[in-house]
């Protein structure tokens, strides 16, 4: 049976009346969500640690910016809009002293709940409230008078009033002009991770590298290894996300359709099916988080140094210039955009 869709007749912006509305973070979701909540009419604060960066940001914004636990003690609803390896510390030392009764704590993802890092007190409602777009994209459709599809979840209801709340929210960030499905905390953190593992990031990235490597060992010049292997997926990709994967079979060439029904499954086969069951098998059990926050105390050794090693891919060298003939794309510095928050 399909899930349920709310859309704006299903949410009541007046819930969110006479309550004030901390968002802890002022990062990609963080300001996304702090605006289109102030423009939906809502009292709207921001909690920030002592020398964030984003404190400025915030104030030029209009918002009055309070530090995290002076938020948290003056807020209604709470949205936790920190990374969730920094989650357990925030809430340890700055907002679970200042909870009280009857307050709601809402997460954009479920990782700090579902993985116990953060356990709140029963006394207070758990939501989860997660569009499924980047905060820019968040932002951009409200302003466009769209929005972007997002999940509700509810942990705990003490008070009752948690989906009405959550939906409020939704609504109040645009989720209900598209469309919002209620979930688990439990089902959206899995699928989340496992999607991000093995298909959006880590697959993909890891296949377009493969490919790459491979035209290149094979004596093709890098340059036309990169526009085979990563520019064009993009077009392919866009054509997937506005008609399914049978929808971009109908706008390419019969070549590259038996291409695809033929060899594709040779490529990615059963062999990888079952890894990535294993993949999901280890989120599942907390095994990927574990190693998560264990990566987070160490300083993030591993971390960065895969990081920096993909940096030094020469895909990335020719992709840099390469993209530098396209005046029509827009071009972005990786290089300090870590979000602050």
């Amino acid at each position: 049976m399909p899930a349920k869709v709310y859309t704006d007749k299903d949410a009541d912006l007046k819930v969110l009346k006479n309550k004030t509305l901390a968002v802890l973070g002022f990062g990609s979701q963080g300001h996304a969500h702090a605006l289109n909540l102030k423009e939906s009419g809502c009292k709207v604060i921001i909690g920030l640690y002592e020398g964030s960066k984003s404190i400025a940001v915030a104030r030029e914004k209009g918002f009055q910016v309070y530090s995290t636990a002076e938020a948290v003690r003056r807020a209604d609803v709470i949205f936790v809009a920190i990374p969730d390896t920094k989650q357990a510390k925030a809430y340890k030392q700055d907002i679970e002293p200042n909870l009280t009764a009857g307050k709601t704590l809402l997460f954009s993802h479920g990782f700090a709940i579902h993985f116990k890092t953060v356990v709140p007190p029963k006394n207070v409602n758990v939501i989860l409230v997660a569009p499924k777009g980047p905060g820019h994209i968040v932002r951009r459709q409200f302003l466009e008078g769209k929005g972007v599809p997002a999940l509700i979840g509810i942990y705990q209801n003490p008070g009752k009033d948690a989906k009405k709340i959550a939906l409020a929210w939704a609504k109040g960030v645009g989720g209900t002009r598209a469309g919002v499905i209620e979930t688990t905390f439990k089902e959206e953190t899995e699928t989340d991770l496992f999607g991000e593992q093995t298909v959006l990031c880590g697959g993909a990235s890891a296949l377009i590298q493969a490919g790459y490597e491979t035209l290149v060992e094979a004596g093709y010049q890098p340059e036309m290894a990169y526009f085979e292997c990563l520019h064009e997926l993009k077009l392919i990709v866009d054509l997937m996300n506005e008609s399914g994967i049978s929808g971009m079979r109908f706008s390419i060439s019969e070549t590259a359709k038996w291409g695809d029904v033929s060899v594709g499954p040779k490529i990615i086969d059963a062999g990888v099916k079952k890894r990535m069951k294993t993949a999901l098998k280890e989120i599942q059990n907390g095994k990927f988080a574990r190693g998560w926050v264990a990566e987070y105390n160490g300083g993030y050794k591993k971390y960065n140094a895969l990081l920096k090693k993909g940096e030094k891919h020469s895909i990335e060298q020719v992709g840099s210039r390469l993209r530098g003939l396209m005046p029509w794309m827009k071009k972005r510095s990786v290089k300090g955009a870590q979000a602050s928050y």
